[in-house]
């Protein structure tokens, strides 16, 4: 089943993008009373939030439904307010991501430092644009990780004393995990490459696990069941089915970055070759190529001016290797394990069919 139609339940995609922009409303009139000229970066941080799947803000309230969590009252809107909290924490992700990767569209669109060196040059403003892009694109994430942050205390007012610190400590938690998680996507990229390609695949599975498995689904359903005021064991069982999930939608993601169809991931096909991103992709890539096959990785991976050939010439390459075949089949393994993990929990069935049903759609999907 569509993701599209799964979030589409129980009226959430209109209740978070409601509660969305009631934030945005509020932000903009803060935003504008600081000074002139200040309405482009809500109509930026706007449109970044407009293409979002809502996966995050989905696995949050379905694991609260299926913890027992009622469909109507506060404790529903503290869930839904959390789900807005996590879409506007991936904004943040993404503006900051966008600049370190250097990347040039997003969900279709100019990324933001390059939207704001276009509007640079257009106004022709002194300076450099490229500087002034990416200055906007990192306030513009700290402020949207300042928005998080409202938002989730907003969600937390309406909940009882003792379930809102739990939490709290987990939406911090969740924070300061992607921050160096980031880290260790930089310090990854900067180490040496291609030498010792088991190695290489276990810091780039740590570094998504890090990144994007914890906060894409381990923490989303962590929160729904602490939300529901679920027990201890409760919410590590459910933990237990997100961080397996979480990776595979990552593993879905760099397949997705080399071999997706622009039209549908709405960013250039082989961005991620481009940007040189060191993938569990890329390293089964180099351990099961020939000797002419690394060499063309070794060195393509990274140069900013490959066309679609060169693109097409490495895809043939990391076919052949098996490394596609063997991606596709960890993501199928760790999807199995957490949907096994999903079915020995003890939640809700109603709510735990929509879990699987959002799990299945998270790994399948082609955007």
């Amino acid at each position: 089943m569509p993701a599209a139609s799964l979030v589409d339940r129980e009226n959430l995609r209109h209740d978070v993008d409601s509660a969305l922009r009631s934030h945005l409303d509020r932000l903009a009139g803060e935003v504008a009373a600081t000074g002139r000229g200040t309405e482009a970066m809500i109509d930026q941080v706007a449109s970044l939030l407009e293409g979002g799947k809502r996966l995050r803000a989905a696995f949050c309230y379905w694991s609260f439904r299926a913890h027992g969590g009622p469909a109507t009252g506060p404790l529903r809107d503290a869930a839904v307010r959390m789900g807005a909290a996590l879409e506007l924490f991936q904004a943040a992700a993404l503006l900051h991501d966008d600049v370190m990767d250097a990347s040039d569209t997003r969900r279709g669109r100019p990324t933001a430092h390059r939207a704001f060196a276009a509007r640079h040059v257009d106004q022709g403003w002194s300076g450099d644009p490229e500087r002034f892009g990416t200055a906007v694109a990192i306030l513009l994430g700290d402020l949207c990780l300042v928005a998080a942050h409202r938002e989730t205390a907003r969600a937390l007012d309406l909940l009882p004393g003792h379930v809102a610190r739990d939490a709290r400590d987990l939406f911090d938690a969740m924070t300061s995990e992607v921050v160096v998680g980031q880290y260790l996507d930089v310090l990854v990229q900067a180490e040496p490459w291609g030498v010792d390609p088991a190695g290489d695949e276990a810091r780039a599975r740590d570094v998504l696990r890090a990144k994007s498995a914890r906060y894409s689904v381990e923490r989303p359903l962590a929160l729904g069941a602490v939300l529901a005021e679920a027990d201890d064991d409760a919410v590590k069982a459910i933990s237990a089915v997100g961080l397996p999930l979480g990776e595979a939608f990552q593993l879905r993601d760099d397949v997705l970055g080399v071999f997706g169809d622009p039209a549908v991931t709405g960013k250039p096909a082989g961005d991620d070759l481009r940007e040189g991103k060191h993938t569990v992709l890329v390293a089964r890539t180099l351990a099961g190529a020939d000797d002419a096959g690394r060499r063309l990785v070794d060195e393509s991976l990274g140069d900013q001016d490959l066309t679609e050939s060169d693109v097409a010439a490495l895809r043939e390459v990391i076919v052949a290797s098996g490394a596609l075949d063997g991606v596709e089949a960890l993501i199928e393994v760790l999807a199995d394990g957490a949907l096994d993990a999903l079915d020995e929990a003890a939640l809700d069935d109603a709510g735990r069919a929509t879990l699987g049903d959002l799990a299945r759609a998270a790994v399948d999907r082609r955007a």
